[in-house]
């Protein structure tokens, strides 16, 4: 299959919004772990939404569920390149594959902390 040209100007941003799109897409269809994730964000941010805290608070932790998410897209993208590349186990691939993961947990244990964080300033 050939490459096609790059595209330029207004139409290269038009086409990366649109490979963005397709790629959460992806990921939401073949990966529970994001289709978790996701469903989880949205729940928090009507939590968020709702908790009467302060506009930077609320900001806060908007962030910190938006990075739990990001982090899990460029876990999931390392898996599949992993996968492509080494579909027999491979102890480098494993390791690859392992911190990837190790990246979510520690997002989610910063999401976590913040959310601990914010719930305590607002509630005591």
């Amino acid at each position: 299959m050939k490459k096609p040209p790059p595209k330029s100007g207004v139409a290269r941003i038009v086409d990366a919004f649109f490979n963005s799109m397709n790629g959460l897409k992806s990921c939401y269809r073949n990966e529970e772990a994001f289709r978790q994730e996701a469903i989880l964000f949205l729940v928090l941010l009507a939590v968020i939404v709702m908790l009467p805290a302060a506009p930077v608070i609320k900001l806060m932790l908007l962030a910190v569920n938006t990075v739990v998410l990001i982090v899990e897209l460029l876990n999931s993208a390392i898996e599949a390149v992993v996968d492509k590349a080494s579909p027999e186990y491979n102890t480098l691939a494993g390791q690859a594959k392992d911190m990837g993961s190790a990246a979510v947990l520690l997002s989610l244990i910063l999401a976590a902390i913040v959310w601990a964080w914010a719930l305590y300033t607002v509630f005591f």
